[in-house]
């Protein structure tokens, strides 16, 4: 069928086309069917959406990713990419080898598959699982699409954590330690997935954060050290989507999580990472051996792909600092930086950083680094580098307006904070999308609670979105107060 071709802005990244009702029928063209379009030149595929007003008969409307389809074109069916049927075998619990995994990566990158056939397969990977040998060919395939930097030096640091935990953004004090020493750490991070906060929407609090590859290799060349965002350089760029899938249903599945990760420091160039795995009640991982399965599972993909990885295996059942969000999280960050903000911040900062130096064969005291100040002289010089205030304090961030203090509504012990639940509040309150959006944590477990006492404080950009925020947090119970006699029936 011939059709004239016009470009229709429907904020998609998909390659989508949309055919009149009258047209697809005449086609024998169902939703989510594919169709070649051929102008001459060359061949592309669509995914077919059917309309009655949005085009004409006689017309195919085409989204951004076929924005360069002009004049009149032949349309004919084609048939569904290969990885839809591997899709299913794995909806089916039926392991994947190589090739397979290889078609879906290609497929995901390509922007072949629809967004419900994207969504199937981040469904079938948390409800069925990778098993290890089928995480190693998907991490390879990740690695191997897309682009990579590669450093003079043999040993390249890096540090990630698997996340769950709120308030913990101890990257850019890591990297900020670790960089002063004269090791090379080019940090690309994430933005959130299920959290109010990646490591990404922290910095861009501070500076920008998406670069070209020749502008992140000045950075480091100048500095040591960067704190950018990996979707900016196309570095496992197939990752990228799938954390798009994975947002909607708040879920990262381990096997994906370990492809995620590693797909992103091998293309980063990392020789030697220290990953951060929380484990406890309401983190990502909950309990002790689950965290030791996968720290042992990271290990042995981190060999697989030559990366030198090591595991720290941490406790998350609690906050790491006060804040909750990008500002309140980037408040933080600097204050620990200044000599103050959060000790368990500080601590587990200084922790993993001595980890990583060890690792990569470095003899320094990473509190010496931080205390010394060194480390926050290295971090305003990436800020700078990154063109962002190198001059900025902690004071003078500042949350969001709208607010209101949760208080306690008994006399007693705080003998739970919940990471899940508190990431919930805030992120119902607008982060990360509203920057300064979030909540700040007045109290620490088994600490004593007298009725009336604050427990949290939720800031929002909008009073709307304050509003949501309160009806959730009255639904739930971030943090857990009982009198004296229960907290020790909890105890036990």
């Amino acid at each position: 069928m011939q059709l004239d071709a016009v470009t229709i802005d429907i904020g998609t990244t998909r390659p989508l086309v949309l055919l009149h009702s009258v047209d697809a029928a005449e086609m024998g063209a169902h939703p989510l069917d594919r169709v070649r379009i051929e102008d001459g030149t060359e061949s592309m595929t669509g995914i077919v959406k059917r309309t009655d007003e949005l085009v004409d008969r006689g017309t195919i409307g085409v989204t951004e990713p076929l924005r360069h389809v002009r004049g009149t074109v032949d349309v004919t069916l084609a048939g569904q990419p290969r990885s839809v049927r591997y899709v299913r075998k794995k909806l089916d619990d039926v392991e994947l080898d190589a090739d397979e995994l290889e078609t879906i990566v290609r497929d995901v990158h390509e922007n072949r598959l629809s967004d419900v056939e994207l969504g199937a397969y981040v469904s079938a990977i948390y409800a069925n699982g990778l098993s290890l040998e089928e995480t190693e060919h998907l991490t390879q395939a990740m690695t191997e699409v897309g682009q990579q930097l590669t450093w003079k030096g043999p040993v390249v640091a890096d540090k990630h954590s698997i996340g769950g935990v709120a308030g913990d953004s101890v990257t850019p004090i890591v990297v900020s330690i670790v960089a002063e020493t004269g090791l090379t750490m080019p940090k690309t991070s994430s933005r959130a997935v299920t959290s109010p906060a990646g490591t990404a929407d922290v910095m861009e609090v501070f500076c920008d954060v998406e670069f070209s590859i020749d502008e992140i290799e000045a950075i480091v060349a100048e500095t040591n050290g960067c704190l950018v965002w990996g979707g900016g350089v196309d570095l496992s760029p197939v990752d990228d989507e799938i954390i798009r899938a994975e947002n909607p249903l708040s879920i990262d599945p381990p096997g994906q999580l370990i492809a995620s990760v590693l797909s992103k420091k091998r293309s980063a160039g990392s020789t030697h990472v220290v990953i951060d795995v929380p484990y406890g009640e309401g983190a990502k991982v909950e309990s002790l051996v689950d965290a030791r399965k996968l720290a042992d599972d990271v290990k042995r993909v981190g060999d697989h792909l030559d990366v030198d990885v090591t595991c720290a295996i941490t406790h998350g059942t609690a906050p790491t600092g006060r804040g909750v969000g990008p500002v309140l999280e980037a408040r933080d960050v600097l204050a620990v930086l200044e000599g103050d903000g959060p000790e368990p911040l500080r601590l587990k900062s200084i922790r993993l950083a001595e980890m990583l130096l060890d690792h990569c064969g470095v003899d320094a005291s990473a509190a010496d680094v931080l205390d010394s100040g060194r480390a926050l002289e290295r971090f305003r010089r990436i800020v700078a580098a990154q063109n962002g205030d190198s001059e900025v304090e902690s004071d003078d961030l500042e949350p969001g307006e709208e607010t209101t203090t949760v208080r306690a509504d008994r006399s007693g012990i705080a003998t739970r904070i919940d990471n899940r639940q508190l990431s919930d509040v805030a992120r119902r309150a607008g982060a990360p999308l509203d920057a300064r959006a979030g909540l700040v944590i007045h109290r620490e477990a088994g600490e004593a609670v007298v009725a009336g006492d604050s427990l949290y404080t939720i800031h929002a950009e909008a009073a709307a979105k304050l509003e949501e925020a309160n009806a959730l947090a009255d639904r739930l119970e971030p943090i857990r107060v009982r009198s004296k006699a229960d907290a020790l029936v909890e105890r036990r």
